[in-house]
């Protein structure tokens, strides 16, 4: 119990540190009044995660360059795309379209959120580097069970805290167009410059 209690603690300092979700969650919220399909989203490639270090593969891709490099790649370049897409859906000229249209395909949203965390590979060396720490060699339950104990705590915390983050942008941003569209943009620019920084980090690992 003690072991699970720190690694609560741990899990919601990191879940309210904002990143990839909360830009995505907070956009989809004041924009397009979308909060379910989205929180839903993220929390299944979270579990997804978790399902990886379950089976025994986490170490082996992080161990494996390739194998990361394509994730990084793969997951910057979603979240260049889906912040430029963001970007221009916070354009005067289209928002109100935005708003009806897009709302009305929770599937995409849904996809959209399971792509923004089941693609980031930091979140994937955040759980093996963490989750490991909490687990007890000499517990009674195996070690995939822990693991996958210790990912539902973190998928459970972050799903209220999403939600509760969502639901307000959606009432308080969502009213206000103006502040909507900014924080839009923001979020938008937000998911930029995170996948310029994955990118960038591959580079620099290379070049040294």
């Amino acid at each position: 119990m003690t072991a699970v209690l720190g690694f609560a603690l741990i899990a919601f300092t990191l879940i309210v540190v904002p990143g990839p979700d909360w830009a995505y969650i907070l956009a989809a919220g004041a924009r397009d009044h979308v909060v379910v399909p989205v929180v839903s989203g993220v929390m299944v490639g979270y579990a997804l995660i978790t399902l990886v270090l379950v089976v025994g593969l986490g170490a082996l891709v992080a161990a494996v360059p390739a194998v990361l490099l394509g994730l990084t790649v793969a997951g910057s370049t979603y979240l260049l795309y889906l912040g430029w897409k963001t970007v221009r859906s916070a354009s005067a000229a289209e928002y109100g379209q935005v708003q009806g249209a897009l709302a009305s395909s929770s599937r995409a949203y849904f996809a959209r959120g399971v792509g923004v965390s089941a693609l980031n590979p930091k979140a994937l060396l955040l759980f093996l580097s963490i989750l490991p720490q909490f687990t007890r060699v000499s517990a009674e339950w195996p070690m995939p069970a822990q693991f996958a104990a210790l990912g539902g705590i973190y998928i459970v915390m972050a799903s209220l805290i999403y939600l509760f983050l969502g639901f307000a942008a959606d009432k308080v941003l969502g009213s206000r167009p103006q502040v909507a569209q900014i924080l839009t943009r923001v979020a938008g620019i937000a998911m930029i410059c995170l996948g310029v920084g994955l990118i960038g980090e591959q580079v620099l690992e290379f070049v040294s």
